[in-house]
């Protein structure tokens, strides 16, 4: 019966239950029973924000749907999106809306085959002046499908957008490309002016949360590309709260620093659906304090680490203190 009611009833109205029945369980036990079920929790008070609207909000998703663009803002159904399109910001997302992988902690999901819009280099730089942008972050789902893994549509974004807006600054946040060299030179040769590619996860942690990845061959992937283009900056980021240890999430940022990457964000994991990975741990504001500061203490040019950070979050601002 009790099994019944915890895939029936939402978790709040199930806490409730628990002591309707009169069962001796602390609200703890509660939890973790709940937790144990797959099914999620409140988010704790920091992890609450409001959402903002308004014109400009309304502007930036009616000009994306109406240029038929996506972005990963709501492909991916990110926190921040309704501060940044209220801003006048997002990120797009190119090759498609949907991923050859299945990463057990993303929205996206997951599909083959599915057509390339070759106009999309036009589109998205049309709509990056429309919404007056100067600095532009571009990422895209994984196509292991195609051959070059989709590298030669992030150069001509990257053309394109520095052919129709004077003095923008592009950031492209790629996929590996299954570590082909070639791919990365296409992007690298299109001169982007930030290259990130996100480790996500501790290494222990790539079976369970990132099955067709591989965590060495992403660490090649930053080490490559700031090798062979030491003027452009490398930028990665890790999710906290996956099931990694404090340890094993300091060695990961120290495994980053080592292929020589400038910039890092670390940010909360938060479970998009009970389809996917549970929340093992909800870091603290203070907690994040403090992982910047050990970052910025081994040498990065650039950290971002607090509950809301994702790779693109006030990417600008980071990228301006160093340019």
């Amino acid at each position: 019966m009790f099994g019944n009611l915890i895939s029936t009833y939402n978790p709040k109205l199930l806490l409730g239950i628990v002591t309707i029945l009169g069962e001796k369980m602390s609200l703890t036990h509660s939890r973790k029973m709940l937790k144990e079920q797959g099914i999620r929790v409140s988010k704790p008070k920091w992890l609450r924000k409001p959402l903002p609207s308004g014109p400009e909000y309304e502007k930036i998703k009616s000009l994306l749907k109406k240029g038929g663009l996506h972005t990963v803002c709501s492909q991916a159904k990110c926190p921040n999106q309704f501060e940044c399109y209220s801003k006048g910001t997002a990120t797009f997302l190119i090759l498609g809306e949907k991923c050859t992988r299945n990463c057990k902690f993303c929205a996206i999901e997951q599909s083959f085959n599915e057509a390339v819009d070759k106009d999309e280099p036009e589109k998205v730089a049309y709509a990056a002046k429309q919404m007056g942008l100067k600095y532009v972050v571009v990422t895209s789902v994984t196509r292991d499908d195609l051959e070059d893994g989709g590298a030669f549509l992030f150069a001509e974004v990257i053309h394109e957008l520095k052919k129709n807006i004077e003095n923008v600054f592009v950031e492209v946040l790629i996929p590996d490309f299954k570590g082909n060299e070639k791919a990365l030179d296409t992007v690298l040769n299109a001169n982007p002016d930030v290259l990130n590619h996100n480790v996500e996860t501790a290494k222990n942690l790539y079976e369970k949360a990132r099955p067709m990845a591989d965590y060495d061959q992403s660490l090649k992937v930053l080490s490559y590309c700031k090798n062979k283009r030491p003027d452009i900056y490398v930028k990665s980021g890790l999710m906290a709260g996956l099931g990694e240890t404090m340890e094993e999430l300091l060695n990961t940022i120290k495994d980053i620093k080592k292929t020589g990457t400038d910039f890092i964000t670390i940010g909360q994991y938060l479970q998009p659906s009970a389809n996917h990975l549970r929340v093992e741990k909800f870091y603290t504001p203070e907690e994040f304090e403090e992982i910047k500061i050990i970052c910025e203490n081994l040498g990065f040019k650039g950290a971002a680490s607090g509950p809301f950070v994702r790779s693109s979050y006030k990417a600008f601002e980071m990228f301006s203190l160093n340019k």
